[in-house]
């Protein structure tokens, strides 16, 4: 087959050697891009060579020139991401418990892919993704493209709920009998991904981890539409760690050096009232659970419940279990 068939995708075969092989510290001269166009089985002359960058320059692509006459090399300035922010995305997947380890290296294989070859080496994360806890349920694309359709549909859907015994053998939750819910929204908290909806067994709303959701199904029910009033933002803050409980208006109180972790946990609006010099206390919701007690108690004496009294008689049960089971 001749050379010159390739000629037609000359322009998309510059576009992609300057997305990919070139940067600022490796600018392009047009006898550069001749032989790389060569090499890919297209022949071209250096007048239009210069006339096809012009053309993707005037379709957006940001071309810098550099040098003059004979001395005059491009590069492409910025793609679609600026490093920085690609480096972001490589760490959002490295980092991230429920993508797969082997996953994490698709993705982030494709997101070097964005930019040069040259600068691919600064999104290499493999240290890190070995060395991440991660989920080991492959299918858990598949169970995101499903969610997403349902809650776009509508409709409700029914799965499995797995969780593991001491063999770490799978195991299915409620004797492997189908849940089924009515899908809010999908949940990035505490580096596992969550199914936010209404559980009608429950009669509330309920979140389900999606890596350990198997088999689901989309119904021909529609689903139940979450209140006016439902927050996701809100719903994250009260349900520490995803474990839910009753939910009641806690006082609570804390040093002065906690400012920076409360206002981290419970937003920068929570308003903070002044106790005096030394603390201060807020009133917000939270979830009655194991999880907050065990947030609250990490901060020793410089944080406790003011109230209610339901509340403070919760915690110090939680806390005389704790002792107990450490005196067996």
């Amino acid at each position: 087959m001749p050379r010159s068939s390739n000629q037609k995708l000359k322009l998309l075969y510059l576009a992609d050697i300057f997305l990919h092989e070139s940067d600022e510290q490796h600018p392009l001269s047009v006898k550069d891009i001749i032989s790389k166009l060569s090499a890919r089985g297209v022949d071209a002359e250096r007048k239009s060579v210069y006339s096809d960058i012009e053309t993707l320059m005037l379709n957006g692509m940001d071309i810098c020139r550099i040098g003059e006459s004979s001395a005059t090399k491009y590069y492409l300035t910025e793609g679609d991401f600026q490093l920085a922010e690609l480096q972001l995305l490589a760490d959002a997947v490295a980092c991230s418990k429920f993508i797969t380890e082997k996953k994490s290296v698709e993705l982030i294989k494709k997101i070097e892919r964005l930019t040069s070859v040259y600068q691919a080496h600064a999104l290499d994360r493999t240290v890190i993704v070995a060395n991440r806890v991660k989920t080991i349920n492959e299918r858990i694309y598949y169970n995101i493209q499903t969610l997403h359709e349902a809650i776009q549909n509508g409709v409700k859907i029914d799965f499995l709920y797995f969780g593991y015994d001491m063999n770490k053998k799978k195991q299915y939750r409620s004797d492997g009998a189908r849940y089924e819910m009515s899908p809010y929204t999908l949940a990035w908290e505490d580096e596992n991904y969550y199914c936010v909806g209404w559980y009608e067994k429950y009669d509330k709303i309920a979140n389900f981890r999606v890596d350990r959701m198997e088999d689901i199904r989309l119904t021909e029910t529609p689903a139940l539409k979450p209140d006016k009033s439902f927050n996701i933002t809100d719903y994250s803050k009260r349900v520490f760690g995803m474990f839910s409980g009753e939910m009641v208006k806690a006082d609570l109180q804390f040093d002065k050096s906690l400012i920076t972790v409360v206002l981290d946990k419970f937003g920068a609006d929570t308003r903070i009232k002044k106790i005096d010099e030394n603390n201060f206390h807020i009133n917000v919701d939270v979830n009655v659970s194991p999880t907050f007690f065990g947030w609250l108690l990490q901060f020793g004496g410089k944080a406790k419940v003011l109230g209610p009294d339901s509340l403070k008689q919760d915690m110090k049960k939680h806390i005389d279990e704790v002792l107990a089971s450490m005196k067996e």
